[in-house]
This record gives C-alpha cells, structure tokens and sequence, in this order.
C-alpha cells in the first residue's frame, strides 16, 4: 500500500522537488529554505535512515506543496512517520489542542501526536515509530510564547533520550533576526510558552534556536545537524523573501500578526480581548467600557513606527464573544522603527490607567508570558512603560551576549 502511494504520488510532486533549487533568473531577494537545501543535496543528510518528521501545514515548498508529501514520493528516502505538534499536522486543532494519533490519509503514514508531551513518554513515542532520524520543519515567528519552538525544545531532548539523531530544516524568522529584545524568562516560570531563559522577541531563527538549545539547556547535547538557508539576511522582513506564507496557527493569518504578537500577545494575560474571534488576532485589542481614551493615551506616547486608532469589534468566539467591544487597532508604518515588546507594554499601561475595569488574569498567566512578576508589580506600582522596558535591560544584555555564539548568518 505505500508503494503504491508513493507511486501516486510521485506523478504531481516530481516537479515539486526539482523546483527545489532557485531558477538562473532568481533576484537579489531569493533564498532557498532549509528545505530546499536538503533537497537540492539529494536529500544527503537522510540517506540511509529511518526517518520521522516534525512538522505542520507551513512544512511546504514554495508552490505551497507540504513536504511531507514531496519526501514521501522520493525513493531516495525512507519516511517512516510524522510527528505533530499542537494544532497538529495538518493544522484542524485550535490553540490548546492537537489531532491525536491517526493515519494520514494522503500517504498512509503513522502521525504521532506531540503536543504536550516531552521527556521520556516523548521519547518512547519516537522509539515505538522506529526512526532512526527526527526532523524539524515548521515556520516560527519569532515570540518566546509560540509554542513551536519549546515543541523543538521538547523533541531534541526525547531524541537524545532515545538515541536518535535531529535535523533542523531552516526557514526565516518572519520579523527579521535583528537585536533581541524583551524580557529574558525565569527559570521558576518556566511553562511550555517559555522552557528555559530566552528572552521575548528572540531574533533567531529555529536552527539557531536549536543550536543554542544544544549548547546551553540541553544536560546531554543531541546528535544536531542543521541545514542553513541560502540567501537569508538578519534585517529582511518576511515579504521581501520569494515565499508562500501559511499561517503557522489559525490566529496567526498573516505576517502582519508576526510582526505585532511578540508585544501583544501579553493580553492573553488580562481580561481584554486579544483579538482571537476577528479578522485581525493581536491587531485589535478591547473589552466592554473601553472608547476612544485609550487610543488617544497611546497615541501620546509617540512610539516609534506605529500608531493607535479607536475601534470597535465584535470578537466570533473567544473573550467577549458575540458582543461589540471598545479598543484600539494597530497601524505600524515603520517596520523598522518597531519595537513590539515596548509596544505591548505601553499598551498594557495605558490600558489600565483609561480603563477602570482593567485587571490580570486570576492565575497570573501575564507572569509565564513575561517570565516574571516584575513587568505586572512594575504596571501595578504605577511604573511608566520606558521604567518597566528598563528593568529587563541587564538580564537581556547577557542573553544577547550568549545568543551570538549560535548565530549562523549575517
């Protein structure tokens, strides 16, 4: 049966794979993914193992075919399985959820569930598959809390448990892999939206993720092999590159989300909406009570490269579901002036001081998104947001002196 799948499939993804390498005509702005890489090579660092893939729906070639596919069609390599991460595989589940175990019915292959697990039930999930060799292909975007990169995190170490070896697959980081910035995690607060101390707008990439991982967190290094992108610049954003973009999650639609979430996503901490429920998640932010006040506070502040327009929004499911609310819309026009955590601090501050009915969550979730108490006690004490911002500056200059060591380019 997975011969003749394979057969199938192979007549409508054999030009998949040959488009892998750029054309003689590719402009300055052209790069070849980790993928494509490994796929010009002959798939070399695979050839003679068994191997299983992490990966999810932005796992695809640049005409958007799924990897999982092009792989399983190739002879030239053995894939045993798939392994997927929350919103799984093929990407049904909502945030907090995953697909569970079952077959894929477009190839026949076994799709193990990862999602929440880790340690050594991680590991036993890798040696029951059989591979020799885990791989790693999903899209990040750059926020400590995106749980992408803990499920890296989490498969490395099962895969050192159970003696295997790991391949990173590079892709971009979406919002550039310019200077870190934000807070740097407690190890106490250590949750999967934070594993180990990385601070919160990273600037990396999961390859180098996953060598900083090895070189630092892990007590046992795995056997790594990274395949690099071609062409990648620290300062590109992710529309200047030749790619197709998948929402990696299905409140993450667009790169716009990418570039804002870093900063905004510190709502989910509080009783405002974080915009799940709309057409633009971590772009709009409200409640019930809130009017043009906040916006006009925000705006104040003239942060650099964005700005703050009143709105009013009716969330489809999700913090105040059904009901029109108060806030403000994001409008960034200067990418590169942006700076998303300062961003979603002075959004928490002014939120509290126009809106009475301000308050965190019950269970502190604001201090795992941060890595800390110290960004809520400052906020509640009154502290501005340029008082809050330099209270992480010691800890992030160390983080940043430890993440160049791993950094693979330019």
């Amino acid at each position: 049966m997975r011969l003749s799948r394979r057969a199938l499939l192979a007549a409508t993804t054999a030009a998949t794979a040959l488009s892998a390498a750029p054309p003689a005509s590719a402009t300055q702005y052209r790069l070849r993914t980790g993928f494509e890489n490994l796929a010009a090579s002959g798939y070399a660092a695979l050839r003679g193992q068994s191997v299983g893939i992490v990966t999810n729906p932005t796992g695809v070639t640049r005409d958007v075919r799924h990897i999982v596919d092009v792989i399983h069609a190739d002879e030239r390599v053995n894939l045993a399985a798939v392994f997927g991460p929350e919103h799984g595989f093929r990407g049904t589940a909502q945030a907090g959820d995953s697909e569970g175990r079952y077959d894929d019915p477009a190839t026949g292959l076994p799709v193990y569930d990862t999602y929440l697990k880790s340690g050594r039930p991680l590991a036993d999930i890798f040696t029951a598959s059989g591979v020799d060799t885990v791989v790693f292909d999903i899209q990040d975007v750059g926020a400590r809390f995106y749980t992408y990169i803990w499920t890296l995190y989490d498969c490395m170490e099962a895969a050192q448990l159970a003696g295997k070896r790991f391949v990173v697959l590079d892709r971009p980081n979406p919002v550039t892999g310019r200077a870190a910035q934000g807070p740097v995690l407690h190890k106490e607060f250590a949750t999967f939206v934070g594993r180990r101390p990385i601070c919160q707008a990273h600037g990396m990439t999961v390859a180098e993720l996953a060598r900083l991982f090895n070189g630092e967190f892990l007590t046992t290094p795995v056997p790594l092999e990274t395949v690099r992108m071609t062409g990648w610049k620290r300062s590109g954003f992710y529309d200047v590159w030749d790619l197709p973009w998948v929402p990696p999650s299905p409140n993450m639609p667009t790169p716009d989300t990418a570039l804002v979430y870093s900063g905004t996503c510190l709502f989910e901490g509080t009783n405002l909406s974080e915009g799940r429920g709309t057409t633009r998640p971590f772009e709009l932010l409200g409640a019930e009570g809130i009017d043009g006040r906040w916006a006009a506070a925000a705006n104040e502040l003239r942060l650099p490269g964005v700005r703050f327009r009143e709105a009013y929004f009716a969330p489809t499911f999700s913090k105040f579901q059904g009901k029109t609310i108060g806030g403000v819309q994001l409008h960034v026009h200067d990418r590169a002036a942006y700076d998303p955590v300062r961003t979603g601090i002075a959004l928490l501050v002014t939120a509290k001081r126009a809106w009475s009915g301000f308050s965190w969550r019950p269970d502190n979730w604001i201090d795992k998104l941060t890595g800390s108490t110290q960004v809520r006690t400052m906020i509640d004490a009154g502290a501005s947001a340029d008082e809050v911002v330099a209270g992480w500056q010691g800890e992030l200059a160390a983080f940043r002196r430890m993440r160049r060591e791993y950094l693979l380019y330019k």
